[in-house]
């Protein structure tokens, strides 16, 4: 007989193992009684609420702390299940889904795969949530939970589309919505669509992360899948969504000439423009991810080369047992001790001293700024943990500054007919360092208003609740200025603000102000008008 029809048994065995090794965890425990929950059913319901849950802050790349997901908890039972708990017993509950049942208390969790090309079982390693620790804003630290890409395979395959896939899928969708004008179920389609480029990517960073760690425990066969992933999803997205975008810049265009010079739109083309707007801001940040995905591809081909590369030039070091080839030795014959300096020699080699090349002088002079940049950028890969705990102090750090200085600036612009600069250094006089607490912040503070123009953060609200956002460790000016509205309120009835050049106003001179570099700096700009914004219209 031909068995042809198991191959890749074992890596659909690995797809059963997930759902099995969940199952058995939860079906195992009978704290399940202690919340009232006794049916199989409902646990699994709870666990997959909870997994869409973490996966849905995974995306946002928000924080997901036991706390949040308490509260989630919470609002679930409050809204749907009913089933009369206390607040802290849904944390409770939370924290005994997310360690015992999807973490196994900390345990690591095997399924044995049998492959029938090998006539043997493989054991598959299972992890369907890993942590990292953050800091809050009031630098408060906190465990953040977040999918791996089990988590995510398990949840993606619900939907019952294979990898490769789903992409073509939801882009045919996506063509044949557009092309039928049916723009609110193209605005969900091209919002999958992203949410599956950032998954790529994230899958990405996740496998460089492993490799740096150590390139032996990422396998070839997985680094060939995510090549080939990448490779499809290279292949035509950008040119096909180039299109679309432009297509919808064209029917955009339409509707708003139509709005303007013939007639007003009734609440159906109102609507149309609105999603159509939607759609084009999404095909942006699509092609932008996939940019990123296409950089992505060629760091982890350089990355997984170069890590293999170490690894088999380690095989040529001769490796000796402090043991036996040295203490045993000296233990059967003290005379070896004579010969110690030619064992332990090699230890304290040193690098030969520099020796000044006269030929360098007769180069090109160019600044060694780019260089001591560059250097800046290299990560050591000592301990993952700590380099995270200290980019994410010195972001917590910085972001203080940026806040400090659009305090100064919502505080005096919140007038009737706002602030200048030029006002605004005599007035915030005695404020100038939380002002200007560097020379580079306060510039790209500047540039970044002078860039949005005006900032309504009543639609930033909106989209904040209705759509994802992309975030990391980047300041972004709307979303500085949202955070300080929400979180002072002295700045409560503001809900937007308009940063404008002024026509042939006097250039505004700031004396002695310190850069980043340490550097003492006078610095000279246009001025600025700053209005804060009471009510749109």
């Amino acid at each position: 007989m031909d068995f042809e029809f198991l191959n890749h048994f074992s890596r659909r065995m690995k797809s059963v193992g997930m759902y099995a090794v969940l199952m058995k965890n939860s079906m195992q425990k009978t704290t399940w009684k202690t919340y009232g929950i006794d049916k199989a059913d409902s646990q699994i319901n709870l666990i997959f609420a909870v997994l869409l849950y973490i996966m849905e802050q995974s995306l946002k790349d928000e924080p997901c702390t036991m706390d949040d997901i308490g509260s989630y908890i919470d609002s679930l039972n409050t809204r749907f299940f009913k089933l009369g708990l206390s607040y802290e017993m849904s944390r409770k509950l939370g924290e005994f889904i997310v360690n015992v049942i999807l973490c196994d208390e900390g345990r690591a969790m095997y399924f044995d795969c049998y492959d029938f090309d090998e006539k043997a079982y493989r054991i598959q390693n299972i992890s369907y949530v890993a942590n990292k620790v953050i800091y809050l804003e009031s630098e408060v630290r906190r465990t953040s939970y977040y999918l791996t890409d089990d988590g995510y395979n398990l949840l993606l395959g619900t939907l019952e589309i294979e990898n490769n896939m789903k992409i073509t899928i939801h882009e045919m969708i996506f063509k044949m919505h557009l092309e039928r004008a049916a723009y609110d179920k193209a605005v969900d389609d091209i919002k999958n669509i992203f949410n599956l480029l950032r998954i790529q990517f994230q899958k990405m960073q996740e496998a460089m992360r492993k490799i740096r760690k150590n390139a032996l425990s990422y396998s070839v066969n997985d680094y060939r899948e995510i090549m080939e992933e990448n490779l499809e999803i290279i292949a035509d997205t950008k040119k096909k969504f180039d299109y679309y975008r432009e297509l919808v810049k064209v029917r955009v265009k339409e509707l708003e000439e139509e709005n303007i010079n013939v007639k007003k739109l009734d609440q159906k083309g109102e609507e149309s423009l609105k999603n159509l707007k939607i759609i084009e801001a999404y095909l942006t940040r699509t092609i932008e991810e996939h940019q990123k995905i296409l950089n992505a591809h060629f760091d982890l081909k350089s990355l997984y080369t170069k890590e293999l590369e170490q690894l088999s030039q380690m095989i040529l070091i001769k490796r000796f047992n402090i043991r036996t080839d040295f203490y045993d030795k000296i233990m059967e014959d003290a005379e070896h001790l004579k010969e110690l300096d030619c064992f332990f020699r090699p230890l304290f080699n040193r690098p030969p001293e520099k020796m000044y090349n006269v030929n360098k002088s007769f180069e090109i002079q160019r600044p060694v700024r780019r260089k001591e940049d560059a250097e800046a950028d290299v990560v050591m890969e000592i301990d993952d943990d700590l380099w995270q705990e200290e980019q994410e102090r010195i972001y917590q750090e910085r972001m203080k500054k940026y806040n400090g200085c659009l305090k100064v600036i919502l505080r005096y612009a919140s007038g009737k007919d706002g602030i200048s600069l030029s006002e605004l250094k005599e007035a915030a006089s005695e404020e100038l360092d939380e002002l200007i607490p560097t020379v580079e912040i306060f510039r790209e503070v500047v540039v970044e208003l002078l860039k949005s123009r005006t900032i309504n953060l009543d639609e930033l609200r909106k989209e904040r609740s209705e759509y994802l956002a992309q975030t990391g460790l980047e300041f972004q000016i709307n979303e500085a200025v949202l955070s300080l509205v929400e979180e002072n309120e002295e700045f409560q009835d503001i809900h937007g603000l308009e940063t404008t050049r002024i026509e042939n106003g006097k250039a505004v001179i700031f004396e002695n102000l310190e850069s980043e570099s340490g550097r003492v700096r006078r610095v000279k700009c246009s001025d600025i008008l700053f209005l804060t914004v009471k009510k749109f219209f």
